[in-house]
């Protein structure tokens, strides 16, 4: 029996999605809670996906590694900026440290499942590097904003270093072991629920799913460590 294949949403049908976040923001309007941020929020997204959609077209169209490396670069320079973002001190201090953590902790993840798990040929395959650098990346990105938001609050507090230093790892842990605790049974995770509607038998998704989760729980936890150890000083200082 053959597999069925991806279901076609055409535009009218899309727009029905439409319609429970546009009463959401008709319920803050009424409110008087943030209705324009949102409704701007929505408006952000669909022209972002849009354009992602285009971009990622002409990228898998135009198979070429210095297109795929330049699109992780990109990644990482934004992702590394973005972590900073709940930092207490300007975020060009403490940029490279965030960067460096990054890249080694996420990149060197990255490198192991396209090389060593998924076997890519060629190695920079953009419909599989790009889609699991962006979750990679994104999720240390997060990982290491949680941490420099944490040690840097408990060092305010006067909270000797290595005790702030192990509060921020679990902190920074702390949604990616919850989504360990709860997949397959309060949630089945983006990439599985895609491939599955797409078609993919379930057993197939489940290992790739796995394969998912070991790799976003080992570039947070790697990301996090790097970014504490490199930006230690950095940190400490700004408190002083």
């Amino acid at each position: 029996m053959a597999e069925p294949g991806v279901i076609v949403i055409t535009l009218p049908r899309l727009a029905l999605a439409f319609l429970p976040a546009l009463a959401v923001v008709w319920l803050l309007w009424r409110w008087r809670t943030g209705a324009g941020t949102a409704l701007y929020a929505l408006f952000r997204m669909l022209v972002q996906l849009m354009l992602v959609g285009f971009a990622l077209a002409w990228i898998f169209g135009a198979d070429r590694a210095g297109i795929v490396v330049a699109v992780l670069a990109v990644m990482l320079a934004a992702a590394s900026w973005i972590a900073l973002r709940t930092a207490g001190t300007p975020r060009r201090r403490l940029y490279g440290h965030s960067l460096a953590a990054i890249t080694l902790g996420g990149g060197s993840v990255l490198a192991l499942v396209t090389a060593g798990v998924l076997d890519l040929e060629p190695w920079y395959a953009p419909r599989y590097t790009i889609p699991l650098a962006g979750m990679i990346f994104a999720n240390a990105m997060n990982a290491v904003s949680l941490a420099v938001e944490r040690v840097q609050a408990e060092l305010h507090r006067g909270t000797p270093w290595l005790d702030a230093r192990n509060q921020a790892l679990q902190a920074a842990l702390i949604p990616t072991v919850n989504a360990l605790f709860a997949v397959g049974l309060v949630s089945l995770p983006g990439m599985m629920t895609g491939q599955i509607l797409s078609g993919v038998s379930p057993f197939v998704a489940a290992r790739y799913q796995i394969m998912v989760m070991c790799m976003v729980f080992g570039a947070c936890g790697l990301s996090t460590v790097l970014f504490l150890r490199l930006a230690r000083q950095r940190l400490q200082a700004n408190v002083q």
